[in-house]
């Protein structure tokens, strides 16, 4: 494509990618009304699945299935349900697994979970339970054909002894069955090829799919990102904008949807969004990345 100098610096990207999306389970019927009008707005963009959080300790458990349970009858998405090793036997696990894959489930996203606040922050395993995500993938894989997701650290877990300690239990989950990973959000391009680097010299060769956080507020991203750097120019540029939320949702959208086109020129074709049950940033970004709905031209 010949584009004028004036184009801007996203005109000549194609859409040529994939994209999944990340909600979470509603805890009102006002939010519930808040996640489908999300999932409507974001279904048309052909996501390769979208995945349902689930809380610390099970906590949202049932509202985790009734949202699966709703994707899966009310519409075309393949739906990827979250599941956690925190306070759980095997033979609840293997429940709750046997549960999904008759309703039609076939996408897991298998994690060790982070404990609920009463237990200090320390994740303790189950006495009957899987000790970590490793073991988690195992059980799903001999109770079912699940797809099966887990979680991948570029700038690696708090609970981490080392970078290398974190690599070698990426391997181990991916070696117990898992078919790809999904990062953590992060703000550095430079810190996720680092990672995809490290991981191929490690014997890691399953895809490895970057987790996009727009910003929705900084505080926040503050709060959940321990072990994750935000960059001095970033907090620049949202200084001024927790009480802004239509100017911070502009520069969210053309931060995230940069990074985006870096790590696009980097070779990645494949995003994950997470939406916060928000539809409007993650589709902005989509579309300044060239993808269109189902039927439009580009």
């Amino acid at each position: 494509m010949n584009l004028p100098a004036e184009a801007p610096i996203f005109a000549d990207l194609p859409g040529d990618i994939a994209v999944s999306f990340e909600f979470f389970p509603p805890k009102s019927e006002k939010m519930e009304d808040q996640l489908w009008a999300a999932i409507t707005e974001l279904a048309p963009l052909g996501p390769r699945f979208v995945s349902v959080t689930y809380g610390a300790g099970g906590s949202t458990r049932e509202r985790t299935h009734a949202t699966v349970a709703r994707i899966v009858t009310e519409t075309s998405l393949v739906p990827a349900a979250h599941l956690t090793c925190v306070a759980a036997s095997k033979a609840e696990i293997a429940e709750i697994a046997d549960q999904y894959w008759e309703a039609g489930v076939r996408h897991i996203v298998a994690l060790r979970g982070d404990p609920p606040p009463s237990d200090g922050g320390m994740f303790t395993p189950h006495p009957d339970g899987y000790a970590n995500a490793a073991e988690l993938v195992a059980g799903l894989r001999a109770g079912h054909d699940f797809e099966i997701s887990v979680a991948a650290y570029p700038e690696v877990h708090p609970d981490a002894a080392n970078a290398k300690a974190d690599l070698d239990n990426l391997k181990r989950k991916l070696d117990a069955g898992a078919t790809q990973a999904i990062t953590q959000f992060f703000f550095s391009t430079d810190a996720y090829f680092r990672f995809l680097d490290q991981a191929l010299a490690a014997g890691i060769s399953a895809p490895i799919l970057p987790g996009i956080m727009p910003v929705t507020s900084f505080a926040a991203i503050r709060r959940m990102s321990a072990n994750t750097e935000i960059p001095g120019w970033m907090e620049a540029m949202f200084a001024g904008l927790d009480d802004r939320p239509g100017p911070r949702a502009l520069v969210s959208a053309v931060v995230a949807a940069d990074m985006c086109r870096r790590l696009y020129a980097g070779g990645v074709r494949d995003f994950h969004f997470y939406t916060l049950n928000r539809a409007e940033q993650a589709y902005a970004i989509c579309q300044l990345l060239g993808l269109r709905p189902t039927g439009v031209d580009q």
